[in-house]
């Protein structure tokens, strides 16, 4: 048959790509298609996932992905990458995490996370992302190209942990969380550094008693509360009579402003003080009741707060670290020189003094506000070493005065 020019203007029919047990090549890459049913509708849809280089490769993955949409785990493709994610579910946390903890959280990603791994979609993520991150991290990620502490790598793992989960079990964007298998740098629980023996503790607190902020001082050493719960406390919550004090919140400075929240663990305690602790709190509602007065129509106090200023104000947190400083260097110049300690290490003190003392783990981590007892043999398993070497001593002491 001879062809003639009116045929050669004829459209050519398209050839649709012929779909194989799922599978079909488009173009130079293949794809596959799985029906998936919807949770909500009940409804069976097909979906389509291109860009394999391989038919191979496109068979194990569409073999896979029947797997999970017959468990219903099928998870859709998503391009939302890992700085938009981890933004939204900060944001839909906003509420519930305490507000320290949220400008943390935001700063570990913005530090340590967006400029390395940020751009990269969330689905994309391994394991291995994960252990390289926490590698550079760990070699290069300071601020002057030095590594980081294998504590904060530690921490910034923890964020992911709970964000990569929540991407698996609420928003339903990963079928398993990669952190859960990724690698990180071991970090060795840091002991409480050099603290002070009760005779350095006593001359610290002579040295601080001519301050007005000799009470906080006290308090400090004498509950082993934090520096926030104590900035915290109302005098609602002191009771003097019955000798004890609730710490029902703590307070701290996020850029400038002062935030007011629950304490670490989320729980209020009860916290029993001593005669000479309710001494020093009587002098000191004295001493604030003068200022007031001195004061009159300036003065500012307006939330009870047993820790003011002068003129009835919040005081400042740092204005509690920096006091210990200075009376350290007045120690020194007084003639009874003290080491370097920081205001957190009375906390340390008071929990050591009552280890040793043997009073039981249970009781000190209820005083120190520990969630679990376990926390506080952690922190202080150096000191629960030291009561241990004695152990068998103090026991064969007891039973020869028991004969």
């Amino acid at each position: 048959m001879t062809r003639t020019p009116a045929d050669d203007k004829q459209p050519r029919k398209r050839t649709t790509p012929k779909v194989r047990d799922g599978v079909v090549k488009r173009g130079k890459t293949w794809s596959y298609v799985i029906r998936v049913k919807d949770n909500e509708t009940g409804e069976s849809k097909p979906k389509w996932v291109g860009g394999f280089a391989t038919e191979d490769a496109a068979k194990a993955a569409r073999d896979e992905a029947r797997v999970k949409a017959r468990r219903g785990e099928y998870v859709d493709r998503n391009t939302i990458t890992v700085t938009e994610y981890l933004t939204d579910w900060l944001d839909a946390h906003a509420m519930e995490i305490k507000p320290r903890t949220l400008d943390d959280y935001r700063n570990c990603i913005r530090l340590y996370v967006t400029p390395r791994i940020g751009s990269m979609r969330l689905q994309a993520i391994r394991p291995t992302t994960l252990t390289k991150l926490y590698r550079d991290l760990s070699t290069t990620g300071g601020r002057t190209g030095r590594g980081l502490a294998a504590a904060t790598v530690t921490h910034l793992h923890a964020v992911l942990r709970k964000a990569f989960r929540d991407a698996v079990e609420v928003d339903q964007l990963l079928d398993s969380s990669p952190a859960d298998r990724a690698k990180r740098p071991r970090a060795e629980y840091a002991e409480p550094g050099t603290i002070w023996t009760r005779p350095q503790l006593r001359a610290f607190l002579a040295v601080a008693a001519v301050h007005r902020l000799f009470a906080f001082l006290h308090l400090a050493a004498y509950t082993g509360a934090r520096r926030g719960e104590l900035l915290n406390l109302r005098w609602a919550d002191v009771d003097l009579e019955g000798m004890q004090i609730t710490i029902t919140g703590s307070a701290t400075m996020i850029k400038g402003e002062r935030i007011e929240g629950t304490t670490k663990s989320g729980r209020s305690r009860v916290v029993s003080i001593d005669p000479a602790t309710v001494t020093a709190l009587r002098e000191h509602r004295k001493r604030q009741a003068a200022d007031q007065l001195q004061a009159g129509e300036n003065w500012r106090g307006t939330g009870d707060y047993v820790f003011t200023t002068g003129w009835g104000e919040p005081i400042y947190p740092d204005t509690v670290t920096a006091l210990m400083s200075k009376l350290i260097k007045a120690s020194r110049e007084a003639g009874t020189p003290l080491p370097h300690a920081r205001l957190h290490d009375l906390r340390h003190i008071h929990a050591t003094t009552l280890l040793l003392a043997g009073v039981p783990v249970h009781v000190v981590a209820a005083r120190l506000g520990h969630a679990d007892p376990a926390i506080t043999l952690r922190v202080y398993a150096h000191v629960v070493r030291q009561a241990e070497a004695s152990a068998a001593d103090i026991f064969a002491k007891a039973l020869a005065e028991a004969c």
